[in-house]
């Protein structure tokens, strides 16, 4: 069976072809730096890291050309940063430190690219002046918005029209805005926030021109894949669409791809319900494998519920399957596995597969075949767990000298250099548990 994927743009699942398939380009929108990552913003790095394994093992290892992005500038940024009392440099660079643990512990490959939005900023400057000069842009109190009106294709990829999104209250309604659809493609800033100067005054971009520049800059005018999470929809996504047709005079991707939200305990997760779950605390309690096992129980266009007894089951199968996990020289992969994956990166039926071949494995443990089958699974799927223990790295005199410190700071109510203690050695893989007799540690 030859690749097929589902395609936001046209809502029909269609057969893969690549614009080149010696250079095959996908964008996948990463996370923004604002605050450790959980587990919702891990499922789009998660499943599309599987489908830059499948085509790299479908069309040749150096033939794709993955760049997945940090956005290391926005509103958020900023507010949490304000809220801690930090530069946005400054927690940028925290919270990526962790974010890149987490991608480390779950076995994500580094992509091609992995670009930061400030990296780009004379690029998003060259678009949005060309955006003016052509007539779809305009200035507005030290603002540059996009003017919808001027695009007749906006709302294909979401099907929403201009009606739809002004009545269902989808974009912000502010006085310099010709129309209450247009959006930001540049701001002024505010005092003390992070700018760089623009034709349009000090300043800094809007969210979606930044995914556009780096597409551009990076892969070209047309890619093959655009991917990211059903949030981005819109208007992330329709906005990046307009920009880019826009400045190119051409289509920005030829296939859209969507994963689904994450449901906990059959609740959207989100923090004004407190039950966010972030990846740190996950990867304190459970072995990578398990947490990847798990999201991948659920085709990723469809919500999951993640809750404790999914853990539990995927803990089961990753338990029972840990003994069968050799090493092969072999590359083979079963067919029915392959198709599977082929099938719009149908995971469940990938997964179900793995487990025929394991049964099979058990009556057969010498079957090279069947040993070539099954770690070749896992192994696209990013399933590979680490057995061994990885030696650590860090003293133990300077873990224990920590820990004295951070009791000292909580005796002479500093708690914020305490909480400061602990988030340092979590991010150096480094789990603190306080209990009744003092303060223990463990690796995470």
């Amino acid at each position: 069976m030859s690749l097929r994927l589902y395609n936001t743009l046209s809502k029909n699942k269609e057969l893969f072809k690549p614009i080149d398939s010696n250079s095959i380009k996908i964008y996948a929108c990463g996370p923004t730096l604002y605050d450790n990552p959980h587990i919702g913003n891990f499922r789009p790095i998660i499943v599309f890291d599987i489908l830059f394994r499948l085509l790299k093992k479908l069309y040749g290892e150096k033939s794709i050309l993955y760049a997945r992005n940090i956005t290391d500038i926005d509103d958020k940024i900023i507010t949490r940063a304000n809220e801690l009392k930090i530069s946005t440099n400054e927690l940028v660079k925290k919270t990526e430190k962790v974010y890149k643990k987490n991608l480390n512990s779950l076995s994500i490959l580094q992509p091609t690219y992995e670009p930061k939005a400030t990296e780009y900023i004379s690029k998003m400057i060259e678009m949005i002046s060309s955006l003016i000069e052509k007539g779809y842009a305009y200035v507005s109190s030290d603002h540059v918005l996009f003017e919808t009106k001027k695009f007749e294709s906006y709302g294909k990829l979401s099907n929403l029209s201009l009606k739809d999104i002004i009545n269902g209250a989808r974009v912000e309604v502010a006085e310099y805005k010709k129309n209450p659809e247009d959006f930001i493609l540049w701001k002024p800033s505010k005092d003390n926030e992070p700018y760089w100067s623009s034709p349009w005054g000090n300043g800094r971009p809007g969210w979606h021109i930044e995914c556009s520049a780096m597409t551009s800059e990076l892969l070209g005018p047309t890619i093959d894949i655009h991917a990211g999470g059903l949030d981005l929809i819109f208007p992330h996504h329709e906005n990046e669409i307009a920009q880019s047709t826009c400045y190119h005079e051409c289509s920005m991707a030829n296939y859209w791809l969507h994963n689904g939200f994450i449901n906990f305990h059959g609740e959207k997760m989100s923090k004004s319900l407190g039950n966010i779950t972030i990846v740190n605390d996950l990867l304190s309690k459970f072995d990578p494998t398990v947490i990847k096992y798990s999201i991948l129980t659920t085709h990723y266009r469809q919500p999951i519920d993640f809750s404790d007894e999914l853990i539990l089951y995927s803990q089961n199968i990753i338990e029972k399957w840990r003994g069968f996990i050799k090493n092969t020289n072999s590359s083979d992969l079963d067919e029915v596995f392959v198709n599977a994956l082929n099938d719009d990166l149908n995971t469940p039926s990938a997964l179900m597969r793995l487990q025929q071949i394991f049964n099979e494995l058990k009556k057969n443990p010498d079957n090279l075949t069947l040993i070539s089958h099954f770690n070749n699974g896992l192994q696209i799927l990013g399933l590979i767990p680490n057995f061994e223990e990885k030696e650590l790295n860090l003293d133990k005199e300077y873990i224990e000298n920590m820990i004295f410190r951070r009791q000292k700071a909580k005796e002479n109510k500093d708690f914020d250099l305490a909480d400061k203690i602990r988030e340092d050695l979590q991010m150096e893989g480094i789990l603190l548990e306080d209990n009744k007799s003092g303060t223990t540690w463990k690796k995470i």
